[in-house]
């Protein structure tokens, strides 16, 4: 009975009293219920999506420590090697805009087919490269296949999960960005052995092809959204999804009933007028105004709270601190990456409905200031003293640092800004979040190289002061929204009209009728 309790205790975390009331009860755990099970491996193929971009980051770490690779591109600047890196965000932020078009136009799962493609594409360019230009080719393909991918994922994969699993599924979906980043990490680690061959290089390259080709040959096997098939109209398809991954194929489930009687009348009151729907509309009322700010904050906070710097620099930063040796580089980033995967997903992801999304930014945010400061600190003791046990202690506030990062901006950094946008804005709404994050990348790319060559362990001090910003943000603007449906996530913004002007409350109150479906079948 104490179990059952707390179980129920949890849903009512992650989903609030109304969907409580018509969850199924099942003493069996999802991974022994055989629907959810499957559901929850199928998600897993869009939730590798951020693997493929944290292998970038963590790849170019890794060749960045290479001798091979600087002498077969010719010792490359630090402008040179930041135009080159920045190549990836371009490309990105090149595809979001057709992509979000293509998400809501067509569907969650096509342009993800188109992305895959053009990733593995531009893997093998980039693995095959025979000049700096072709290698930088390669990574502007790789970076618009990622766009095409990371846009429609995490709302598919929202819109997809189990009512009680949202939240954990979300914020396990950023996660497997250091899966990717770990295999980076340690395939560079072998490959540096390879002396005096380009294959040094090469092979992380072109493996940068794998879990791209893994995504494509299994996401055929992925449902659509069933909010997507409400919007365009195909409600029969929209509850054959939810009758087989909700409710094992019961077709007089109450979750059933209620899911689609909530989904139908909000996108109906929120696409009254689809076709008019644009960007505008982001900042056409206080509360999208707000979930708009948002979004561009959490995006920026992505890049710009200092993760940047380690994720694509972390050669040059141990290189301030005296650690110079390539077996060194490539073992403390290895050793980073499974620190940052296993904090993210212990210490962030699954506590996301438990903790709360706002008090997981508030300590993730105190924390990342405090241990940032710290190893500024220690940086600028060790460029006067040059005392190996001070470079050291840097080493471990960047892993201390990378904690805090990883327990709240990792798990929400995706799916804060997909669950705050009612339907018809969340594409658009999320594009923001992906824009900002693309162009905190293009310009970190370009400036942290330079900056880190130029002041050193000064340029830290920029970090301090936007993560101290950042977290003033978070606790005047981000409201918490736990324990909340998509739906009812609205109601925490204050919306007394969408985004399309037209009055929701009226529009629900009206069509509330005791003949509605989820009327019928209570």
């Amino acid at each position: 009975m104490a179990v059952f309790k707390l179980k129920k205790k949890e849903a009512e975390l992650a989903v609030g009293q109304d969907l409580l009331a018509v969850l199924p009860d099942n003493p069996k755990p999802w991974y022994r219920t055989r629907h959810l099970l499957i559901l929850n491996l199928m998600l897993l193929i869009p939730m590798l999506s951020p693997a493929a971009y944290g292998y970038d980051g963590s790849m170019v770490n890794g060749l960045q420590t290479l001798p091979q690779w600087w002498e077969y591109f010719n010792q490359p600047s630090a402008s040179i090697l930041g135009a080159m890196n920045a190549m990836y965000p371009v490309g990105k932020f090149i595809g979001v805009l057709p992509t979000t078009w293509l998400s809501d136009r067509y569907g969650r799962k096509p342009p993800m087919y188109i992305g895959l493609v053009v990733l593995i594409i531009g893997a093998a360019i980039q693995g095959a490269a025979q000049n700096l230009a072709m290698f930088i080719v390669g990574r502007f393909l790789v970076g618009l296949g990622a766009a095409f991918v990371s846009q429609p994922s995490p709302i598919l994969v929202t819109e997809l999960a189990y009512p009680t699993h949202r939240g954990k599924v979300t914020g396990l979906l950023y996660t497997t960005y250091w899966i990717g980043a770990l295999l980076a990490a340690w395939i560079t680690f072998g490959t540096f052995r390879m002396s005096n061959s380009s294959w040094s290089w090469r092979i992380p390259s072109l493996l940068q092809g794998l879990i791209p080709l893994i995504q494509l040959c299994f996401i055929y096997f992925v449902p659509e959204s069933p909010r997507w098939y409400i919007a365009q109209g195909r409600h029969e398809e929209a509850r054959k999804v939810l009758t087989k991954w909700h409710a094992g194929g019961d077709e007089s489930s109450p979750l059933v009933a209620f899911e689609m009687e909530n989904m139908a009348q909000h996108i109906r009151a929120e696409t009254g007028v689809q076709s008019q729907v644009t960007y505008l509309d982001l900042i056409k009322t206080a509360p999208n105004r707000k979930r708009t700010f948002i979004s561009f904050v959490v995006g920026l906070a992505g890049t710009w709270a200092g993760q940047a710097v380690i994720s694509y620099y972390l050669a040059l930063v141990l290189k301030t601190i005296g650690i110079n040796e390539a077996k060194d580089q490539t073992l403390i980033n290895g050793m980073l990456q499974l620190w940052n995967f296993l904090a993210s997903v212990f210490a962030g992801a699954l506590l996301i409905d438990r903790v709360g999304r706002r008090m997981l930014f508030l300590i993730c945010g105190g924390g990342m200031l405090v241990s940032y400061i710290i190893w500024t600190i220690l940086s600028s003791v060790f460029d006067r003293t040059k005392e190996p046990g001070v470079g050291h202690s840097v080493v471990a506030f960047v892993f201390i640092y990378s904690f805090f990062y990883d327990i709240g901006i990792i798990p929400l950094l995706q799916t804060y800004p997909v669950e705050i946008f009612p339907y018809a804005l969340r594409g658009r709404g999320f594009t923001v979040s992906l824009a900002s994050t693309y162009i905190g990348l293009i310009i970190g790319q370009v400036v942290n190289p330079i900056a880190l060559g130029n002041i050193g362990w000064k340029y830290y001090i920029v970090f301090c002061i936007l993560i101290f910003i950042f977290l003033v943000i978070v606790y005047f603007m981000f409201p918490e929204t736990r324990a909340k449906s998509l739906e009812e996530i609205a109601e925490v913004f204050g919306d007394a009209k969408t985004h399309t002007g037209l009055d929701t409350k009226a529009v629900l109150d009206e069509e509330k009728e005791p003949v509605g479906e989820f009327e019928r079948v209570r």
